[in-house]
């Protein structure tokens, strides 16, 4: 049998591959805080025929997919003004937790909005994590309520707890939120950390921009805040969008299909030949 059949066979195989990883590119150029995707090529085993003065004669057998892997590059951050929106400028991700399951994952999109129950939560209702207290100190699921404030007692002149509806809230450049109650105390309620990885290739996605696979990506230490250990700041009223190159994409579409049909005539050319050599016997 001809090789070039099994390498044309291959390629179409692999370009296949390539065609679904630049499509999905495509169909995410709008989604916020995703991350597009490649795919790299290796050559396939090759025979060994001889050897001679010149080294070894070998002929390949086709292509493999040696890796798909993501790309973590800044995507552009476009105001929302929406203030439980956030971007993150810089390296890390936003934590969440399935509040059911208690299932953890990683995520670029900061698109959150206030739960019922005043949780920040993602559009899908995962719990954004961080510091929960006014000491910053205990790690939970950040909620925006009037839990931590204090107030002077007039008669003793202790402090005693300020139960005042919440007016108002915001939050830093460094994730800090900070609530204003209605007799006009401002408290910091809380604060939305970030996760880093020491090789984010390992983080799978599942989904409503999400990641998974938390533990093989290497996290590294615990949750920190933004805009410290290398971290990024927050731009607050704001979302990163995709980091797709729409025009790199398109030229890699083009690409992919030119190589397709190079390849199609290659099998179309082999089976040619080997009906030649069928008629030869009749």
């Amino acid at each position: 049998m001809l090789i070039a059949l099994d390498s044309g066979v291959s390629a179409l195989v692999q370009f296949q591959q390539s065609l679904n990883v630049i499509g999905n590119n495509i169909a995410n150029v709008d989604t916020v805080g995703y991350k597009g995707a490649s795919m790299n090529f290796a050559d396939a085993f090759s025979q060994t025929m001889g050897s001679n003065a010149s080294g070894s004669m070998q002929v390949g057998t086709g292509v493999l997919t040696s890796a798909i892997t993501n790309q973590f590059t800044q995507g552009s951050i476009t105001s929302t003004g929406v203030q439980t929106d956030m971007a993150v400028n810089g390296n890390g991700f936003f934590m969440v937790k399935d509040s059911v399951s208690g299932a953890q994952y990683v995520t670029r999109d900061g698109e959150f909005t206030v739960d019922a129950s005043g949780y920040l939560v993602t559009n899908n209702g995962m719990r954004v994590q961080g510091f929960t207290d006014a000491g910053l100190t205990t790690m939970g699921d950040v909620k925006i309520d009037n839990t931590g404030a204090t107030m002077l007692d007039p008669i003793s002149g202790l402090p005693v707890a300020d139960t005042s509806a919440v007016q108002s809230y915001s939050f830093a450049s460094d994730g800090k939120l900070m609530v204003l109650l209605s007799d006009g105390t401002q408290f910091t309620r809380g604060q939305v950390l970030l996760q880093n990885f020491t090789n984010p290739q390992q983080l799978t996605k599942v989904g409503n921009n999400l990641f998974s696979g938390l533990t093989a990506a290497g996290p590294l230490a615990t949750l920190t805040a933004p805009n410290s250990n290398g971290l990024g700041s927050l731009v607050t009223g704001a979302l990163e969008m995709s980091n797709v190159d729409l025009a790199g994409q398109l030229t890699s579409l083009i690409t992919t299909q030119r190589a397709y049909e190079a390849n199609t005539k290659v099998i179309t050319t082999c089976d040619e030949i080997l009906q030649d050599l069928v008629n030869l016997k009749r």
